[in-house]
């Protein structure tokens, strides 16, 4: 079982595979739908990757009927937007089709950003 802990220490430990660590935890919460995995906060340090990290575990959560963990509250959302396609064009798409938890933590995705194969 990976952990929203270990998940963020591997985000700050290998910066530039950040993603993977976070669709590893996806698929590994959606394989155990083990609430442990998310029990325990994460370590705060930046503003951005942590929004992410927090709006995914949360939207997980909903797909899954787990209850969202009450720390997550005290993870705030980015103080600029955040558009993790990065291609100029597909702003407009993310802005419209980002699921509720990563927008109110103003994180733009694709709605099937969390898809996987």
């Amino acid at each position: 079982m990976i952990t929203a802990a270990e998940t963020k220490q591997r985000m700050i430990d290998e910066p530039r595979w950040w993603k993977v660590a976070l669709m590893d935890l996806v698929d590994d919460l959606r394989y155990h739908k083990n609430p442990a995995a998310i029990a325990e906060p994460f370590k705060l340090s930046d503003e951005e990757k942590d929004a992410v990290l927090a709006a995914t575990i949360e939207t997980l959560c909903d797909e899954l009927g787990l209850q969202i963990p009450a720390w997550l509250s005290s993870v705030p959302a980015s103080r600029h937007p955040v558009f993790l396609s990065r291609v100029e064009s597909l702003k407009a798409f993310s802005l419209a089709e980002s699921p509720v938890h990563f927008r109110i933590r103003k994180v733009f995705v694709m709605e099937n950003f969390l898809s996987r194969v």
